[in-house]
């Protein structure tokens, strides 16, 4: 009689208990601490992406390539500042802060977003000479921590923005490990050199929204009224945020959905708080609406932005602006595969680097390493990033020529369908070949 062969098992892993979740469990187990990371979520959530844009035909008629104008232009701050900033496109550098970026990489935002014709932003810890110096518009921001605050900086910027929260973890505070704090940044910051920080998760002078509107009318007396008021928030109720912010007095509300990305915190709080940018833009449009304050409070939308497709699909949906933080770094040469080698020493892969609290990153963007910050020309890596800019306004505007439109501005809802439920239902767009948004009706 032939004898059987042993029966093999069928082998395969747990969807729960995935490699990841292994992962994290033994780290857990072996060190007893939580994981900080920054480059933000990594999870599958619904984007720009899912959405489509109609373009023009026959029922309306698209513009001729480059002969006819669209325009890009775009004003915030004009509801009670008396000198709103003009930008030439509607794509602002979110804040980043010297010491969780070297002073060459902030250089080099305001170089690229000097040339390109728009604004950039100071982050936390205080604003440098080298931003200052080649920003021709800096929003300066009013952070919790308020670390390198002074009243002389926010009337050299030219707008001020007050951050509640940002979509990497919004309700929580930012890291920044004791190596990236030198001396120069210890001093700015008014911290002990060499020692962690982790920045507050709300001011300390208010405890509502009716302390907020005293904060902002003293920015505007320090100020002279000239500045426009920003606030930012991090997305986790952005219907009564942006309708509290309106009521404050603010001239612009920022939203940072949770794709957003620069900040570094715990992985917890990455992949597990807040929402989708998708979301928080459709809720954020409402309240405006609702208040009669749309396009009169202007509004901007960060969290995920990488194609000029983003752009429109952002502005279509009813933001005046977006700002990215993230691309904004990649197009200064963060992840770059010129430094594969480097990455690889750390463990890690371009397009994979997520360890920027370490202070360790090759291309000398996070850092303050002066070996390594030094591998960035903040000349060649603003003009990069002007390059980019301008692809994303360029893009954009074809969208909208096809669609029909003069102005991004004009883009609108019914100019775009949906792909999916999930983002019919999280941005308020019709599924495409329908007229139903789940939820409504």
């Amino acid at each position: 009689m032939t004898e059987l062969p042993p029966r093999r098992r069928s082998v395969r892993k747990s969807h729960t208990f995935d490699d990841a979740a292994l992962d994290y469990i033994r780290h857990a187990a072996w060190s007893g601490l939580y994981r900080i990371r920054g480059y933000g979520a990594k999870r599958a959530l619904p984007t720009f992406d899912d959405l489509l844009m109609k373009g023009a035909s026959m029922s309306r008629y698209p513009l001729e390539g480059y002969r006819e104008r669209c325009d890009t232009d775009v004003v915030l701050g004009s509801r009670h500042a008396s000198k709103p900033i003009r930008l030439k496109i509607p794509v602002t550098i979110a804040g980043m802060s010297f010491g969780a970026l070297s002073a060459n990489a902030k250089e080099a935002l305001g170089r690229g977003a000097t040339e390109a014709g728009t604004s950039t932003t100071t982050g936390d810890g205080g604003m440098t000479p080298e931003e200052r110096g080649h920003s021709k518009t800096l929003v300066y921001q009013y952070l919790p921590s308020r670390y390198g605050m002074n009243p002389d900086d926010l009337r050299r910027a030219d707008a001020i923005e007050i951050v509640v929260g940002q979509g990497a973890k919004p309700g929580g505070g930012g890291m920044l490990l004791g190596q990236k704090i030198t001396e120069r940044v210890a001093q700015m910051r008014t911290l002990p050199e060499g020692i962690d920080q982790r920045s507050a998760c709300r001011h300390p002078d208010w405890t509502g929204p009716d302390d907020l509107a005293i904060k902002i009318l003293e920015l505007r007396e320090i100020t002279g009224w000239e500045k426009p008021i920003y606030v930012k928030c991090g997305a986790a109720r952005p219907y009564y945020d942006t309708a509290l912010s309106v009521k404050a007095g603010a001239d612009v509300v920022v939203i940072d959905g949770m794709q957003g990305g620069t900040a570094a915190t715990q992985d917890v709080f990455i992949e597990h708080v807040g929402l989708p940018t998708l979301v928080a833009l459709k809720e954020a449009v409402q309240a405006l609406k609702d208040l009669g304050m749309h396009r009169k409070v202007q509004l901007v939308i960060g969290g995920g932005i990488r194609t000029g497709a983003d752009v429109a699909k952002a502005l279509a949906m009813g933001a005046d602006a977006v700002s990215i933080g993230t691309a904004a770094l990649i197009a200064l040469g963060d992840q770059d595969p010129h430094w594969e080698e480097d990455y690889r020493r750390l463990g890690t892969t371009a397009g994979a680097f997520e360890d920027y609290q370490d202070g360790t990153d090759p291309a000398g963007i996070t850092t303050q390493d002066p070996t390594l910050a030094a591998r960035l020309d903040p000349v060649k890596a603003g003009h990069r990033l002007a390059n980019y800019l301008r692809v994303l306004t360029l893009e954009a505007q074809t969208i909208a020529r096809a669609c029909g439109k003069s102005h991004l501005h004009n883009l609108e809802p019914e100019d775009m369908v949906a792909l999916t439920v999930e983002a019919a239902a999280m941005s308020g767009i019709p599924l495409a070949g329908t007229d139903w948004v789940p939820g409504r009706g």
